[in-house]
């Protein structure tokens, strides 16, 4: 798992010991896919808290919202009515996923053809349409960001400035090793739901949310996070979904992401931070299908959804 340093752990909310935990473990022998024998779990990653000092330029905060503000960003944003999003057209990385450069290259590729699907959606909601998020691909084992500092092998964002992807390479190298298509599938569907976070960011569904679970205890808190991290798998596989003549999602790789997705959320023991499996599931399915014509982010609507579909 990865957690904030001790000092900014105890200024989160509640019981929200981080935006998002996420730990690393083997469901069972039966349920891993053939050759894999460590298994990504519960979540690709996690929207990381950005910093809530007000008036720094470039910085994504948490000031300036209130109640009602707040609950219409995440509840009736533009967003939702937008256009169907086109496919970036980008194929599959020609590129095997078994060197820091090779994962550098693969997560830039991704990210660089995300933000040409994207820009004119999120510019139809009105929000930041031209800004791509930084990436870093790492191998440390703690790394600090504007964000905070995060420890252990997981993918998260930060919204600092325009906001950067975090990708730890070793784990998919980990990965690849074990079962090439598995880490394919794994490291596909990580960056999109980063990019997830991304889309809220700029559209200020993330920041209005981060200031709504600043004002919640308890159940609450950690439902508002649920609803936070489903939306970003809901709207990376949508991406994944429309794009999906140029960079297929078929035979064994669509298997082994059906495995990531539904194998994706919260574990016993763990804060309940980012939904069942099943709902992970649902999300991200819901994200994929579209309407039958098309992807769109209004299929994404977690904070419309009723309880049952975010716990």
């Amino acid at each position: 798992m990865y957690n904030l340093s001790s000092k900014k752990l105890r200024g989160l909310v509640g019981v929200i010991a981080m935006a998002g935990c996420v730990a690393l473990a083997v469901p069972s022998a039966q349920a891993a896919p053939a050759g894999v024998t460590e298994q990504p779990i519960p979540i690709p990653g996690a929207a990381v808290k950005p910093p809530t000092t007000s008036g720094t330029r470039g910085i994504e905060t948490t000031s300036g919202w209130n109640a009602t503000s707040s609950r219409n960003a995440v509840v009736n944003n533009r967003l939702y009515s937008t256009p169907y999003i086109p496919a970036s057209g980008c194929k599959r990385p020609n590129v095997t996923l078994n060197t820091e450069y090779r994962i550098r290259y693969f997560e830039q590729e991704m990210v660089r053809c995300m933000y040409a699907a994207w820009r004119p959606v999120i510019w139809r909601a009105g929000g930041r349409y031209d800004v791509k998020p930084a990436l870093v691909v790492h191998g440390y084992n703690t790394i600090n960001t504007a964000c905070g500092s995060v420890t252990g092998p997981t993918s998260f964002y930060c919204s600092a400035g325009g906001g950067t992807i975090y990708i730890p390479w070793r784990q998919i190298v980990n990965y690849y090793a074990q079962n090439p298509t598995f880490a394919v599938a794994y490291a596909t569907n990580t960056i999109a739901h980063e990019y997830g976070h991304h889309v809220q960011s700029m559209t200020s569904i993330l920041t209005a949310s981060w200031w709504r679970q600043q004002h919640m205890t308890g159940d609450a808190a950690l439902a508002e996070s649920r609803r936070r991290e489903l939306q970003a798998s809901c709207l990376g596989s949508a991406y994944i979904g429309a794009n999906r003549k140029a960079y297929p999602m078929s035979g064994g790789l669509y298997t082994q992401w059906r495995y990531v997705i539904s194998h994706s959320g919260d574990m016993p023991g763990y804060p309940r931070d980012h939904g069942s499996w099943t709902n992970h599931n649902f999300w991200s399915l819901a994200g994929w299908s579209g309407d039958g014509k098309g992807q769109h982010a209004g299929s994404c609507r977690t904070w419309s959804a009723p309880a049952t579909r975010v716990s």
